[in-house]
């Protein structure tokens, strides 16, 4: 299945084709902060058009995940990291997804503070 959705301002945009069916809800230092709910999938599974300028990426701790911005709105619509078998992924922020109903999908607890 197609998922279309952006920041507030459309700045950043992206098509993601997969099965949505569950979101992880994180309680990392950054995760709680943005409030993100995160469907995570293979990089190759999205495309991403950024307007010229209007992104900005974040990282911290052992940099191993890029968290991207909106210059202009601050919205967070993804994220892009490894996985453990070395595979690139792409994290998309569901609450960024066009029309989802958040009721339809199963929200996961992942303790990312322990982590």
């Amino acid at each position: 299945m197609e998922y279309k959705g952006s920041c507030h301002c459309g700045k950043i945009t992206f098509i993601a084709q997969g099965e949505l069916t569950e979101a992880l809800s994180c309680n990392c230092s950054i995760c709680q902060k943005k409030g993100s709910l995160l469907w995570f999938l293979p990089k190759s599974e999205v495309e991403i058009t950024v307007e010229e300028d209007a992104q900005a990426t974040y990282q911290f701790n052992k940099h191993v995940i890029e968290h991207h911005f909106c210059k202009d709105c601050g919205i967070h619509p993804y994220a892009i990291g490894t996985d453990p078998k070395g595979i690139s992924i792409c994290a998309i922020n569901v609450r960024c997804i066009d029309n989802l109903d958040l009721e339809s999908i199963k929200i996961n607890h992942f303790d990312g503070r322990s982590v």
